[in-house]
């Protein structure tokens, strides 16, 4: 994958080093964003991650997702090197309602954004969408598949989310990996075309 969009403008390849990307990983309660964090990580994620108790029941909502027992409270933390040109820092953002006020301070300087979703429960990321467009932080929607999730077609997915025609949606896997990198990597070449068709119209 050519990186060059991303270079540090004055700097020669040789003397330029990787470069530093902030990378948010958004979406809905429960949709698996710590999951993802840890699962693609070179490091050890910090996460801040507190135990669900009964005071949460009438505040979180739990369908669909009732054998839930833990919730990010503040962020999750982690790094990815995609090459020796690209280091990716990923934040991961807490999905409650009462956690949002942290959102703000967390995009301040974000590159881009995954927001994963979950199907069984689709209006739970409209939120994170929302902040995205608000902020207007380019993103990727990244359709995390549960064993029971139900399977919709990808433009069913894009009409419930009401998403623009040129918002990529993949599929994944947060527990895994390989499937974890390749919706970053989705997310960097998504970067790469906004930027060279900014710079065709100018």
């Amino acid at each position: 994958m050519d990186f060059t969009g991303f270079d540090h403008p004055g700097r020669s390849a040789r003397d330029r080093g990787p470069r530093s990307v902030k990378v948010m990983i958004a979406g809905g309660f429960g949709t698996g964003k710590t999951t993802m964090v840890r699962s693609v990580s070179d490091i050890k994620p910090l996460t801040t991650e507190e135990t669900l108790t009964e005071a949460s029941v009438d505040v979180d909502d739990l369908i669909g997702i009732a054998d839930k027992t833990r919730t990010t409270v503040s962020m999750d933390f982690g790094k990815i090197c995609l090459n020796d040109e690209l280091m990716l820092y990923l934040f991961g953002t807490p999905g409650q309602e009462r956690f949002w006020f942290l959102w703000n301070g967390l995009f301040k300087g974000a590159l881009g954004a995954v927001v994963l979703v979950d199907t069984r429960r689709l209006a739970s990321s409209f939120r994170a969408i929302e902040e995205m467009e608000r902020q207007d932080v380019p993103f990727v929607v990244a359709v995390n598949v549960f064993p029971d999730s139900p399977v919709h077609p990808v433009e069913e997915i894009r009409d419930a989310l009401d998403l623009d025609p040129h918002t990529p949606i993949v599929s994944c896997d947060a527990r895994d990996r390989r499937s974890s990198r390749d919706v970053l990597v989705a997310l960097i070449r998504h970067l790469q075309e906004r930027s060279t068709a900014a710079l065709e119209h100018r």
